[in-house]
Parts: structure tokens; sequence; C-alpha cells
């Protein structure tokens, strides 16, 4: 019974993460006033929750603070670079780039957890690449949001990865508040260094509704409740069904956009080579994890 709640729950999530992206397009406001306002009311939301609902202790050690703050900074960029990707092309385009994390993870986790390079995956990165390259060549006019697409998927593997690092070392509330509020005030002195802080105003009532709507269901909650799950799920099954996300997402868009959503059958093929690649990786990997635990 419980494991069926969970898999509900672990489906649930992954459908809101991909309905961010739907949104994204749904909000008119800019990449830099939607990020910084989700940040800014996701942090809020989730202090209240962590202090006055679950009454947990939010005190961290300095060094603690200060990787949490680095690991917010690239979670901060990896959100605008996803929602400016939606804004210069559409949502498929962003969704599809994220596949690239997976390429990105495989270079990347060796070197922080100091481990040897994979074989399979870098094969499954060259898939990955060959597919973007096709992606790119048949949808040339997105050219620009995939470039910052390509992004995204680097900033969410640096947070992904160097996340993975530190967990355990606090409660999961505390590095979930800490990595968000820390990235709205990276970003924030990003945006007071470059000028754009001026516009943060330029927001509808109707899109305020939409983010604080984006920060709550669709950030604090999805990210607490993951991190719950953890005790239900198994890894195997966390994967594959995470690798969801971009399916949901690029399905949604199609049915809610229509005609600006719907890309050449090149596209297609190569999304679905893409998550396939990705799929079939996480398999490998639980059946080796799972050999090794019974060895």
């Amino acid at each position: 019974m419980f494991k069926n709640s969970a898999l509900f729950r672990l489906h649930l999530i992954v459908f809101l993460w991909g309905f961010t992206a739907i949104l994204g397009k749904l909000i008119h406001a800019n990449a830099q006033v939607l990020v910084f306002y989700r940040m800014l009311f996701a942090s809020v939301f989730l202090y209240i929750f962590i202090r006055f609902v679950r009454r947990e202790s939010m005190y961290v050690p300095r060094k603690l603070l200060l990787q949490l703050a680095g690991i917010g900074g690239a979670m901060g960029f990896h959100w605008f670079c996803f929602f400016y990707s939606i804004k210069v092309s559409n949502v498929s385009i962003a969704l599809s780039c994220l596949s690239l994390s997976t390429l990105f993870a495989s270079f990347l986790e060796p070197l922080v957890f100091k481990r040897k390079i994979d074989l399979s995956e870098v094969i499954m990165g060259i898939v990955i690449v060959v597919c973007m390259l096709l992606i790119f060549k048949a949808e040339f006019q997105y050219k620009e949001g995939i470039f910052f697409g390509i992004l995204t998927a680097l900033f969410g593997t640096v947070f992904g990865v160097f996340n993975g690092k530190i967990f355990g070392k606090t409660t999961s509330g505390n590095i979930i508040f800490y990595e968000i509020f820390s990235g709205f005030l990276i970003l924030s002195l990003f945006y007071t260094l470059t000028g754009q802080i001026s516009h943060i105003h330029e927001i509808s009532y109707r899109d305020l509704a939409l983010v604080i709507i984006l920060a709550s269901v669709f950030t604090a909650f999805p990210m607490l409740e993951s991190v719950k799950l953890m005790k239900y799920i198994s890894p195997f099954t966390l994967i594959l069904t995470v690798n969801l996300e971009p399916i949901y997402g690029i399905i949604l868009a199609f049915f809610i956009f229509g005609q600006s959503e719907q890309m050449s059958p090149i596209f297609y093929i190569a999304s679905v080579i893409m998550i396939g690649a990705i799929i079939v990786n996480g398999v490998i990997k639980a059946r080796k994890a799972a050999k090794q635990v019974h060895i």
C-alpha cells in the first residue's frame, strides 16, 4: 500500500516538474523577473514550513552554508537559462535539451566523487550529442533557445552532482531552503551588477499569481516531497520515472499550445532516442548496483 502510494506521489511530482515549463510559457514576464520571484516566494514558503510547521532547527555550519550558497547559485542560473530558453524558443526545445544533463554528469560526477569514467555513460553521451546535432540542424531557427537549453543542462548537472556530495550533512529542508534562498541572493546581486534589477517590478498581477503557484505547488512542495519518497522508492524506479519529465512536458505543451509547439519529425525521433538511451542507461546502472548488493 505504501509503495503504491509512493509511486503515485512520485509520478505526481514528475508531472508537476514537467508542468513548470508550461507555466513558464504562460507567464508573460521575462525570465529574469520570473526566476527572481519564483526563488523569493519559494524561499518564503519553505521558511514558514520548516520553521513554524515542522519546527526544525535551521542552523547550519558556516562552511556548509557557503557550499549550499554555491550550489544555490548554480540552481538559480539553471532556472534562469531554462525559462529564457522557453521564452526565445518553446517548451519542447527547452525540455529536450535537459537530456544533455546525463552527458555532463558522465564527466563531472567521476571528478567530484573520484571514480572511474563509465564507458557506457560515454557511449550514451555520444548518442545524445549526435541527437542534439540533428535537432540543432532541423530546428536551426531556435538556435538561441538550444544554446540556453544546453546551459540549462550544464548548470543543472553542477547543481545535481554537488547536491549529492553534501546530502545528509543537514536536514533536507535546510538544504533546499538555503540553496533556493542563496540562489535568490546571488541572482539579485547579478541583476544589480548588470542593471537588470530596475526591471524587477515589471510584472502584472496575473503573472504574480501564476509565479506564486509556481513557487509553492510546483517548486517547494515537489522538492520536499521528493526527499521523503527516497525512503520508499528504489533508485531504479526513481531514475526511470524522473526521465519521464520531458515526455510529460512536451506532450502537455503540444496539446495546450498547439501550433507553436509543433516540431519536425527529426526532433521527435531524436528526442525519443535520447530519452530512451537515458532510461536504458538507468536500467543498466540499477541492475549493476543490485548485483553488487547481492554479492
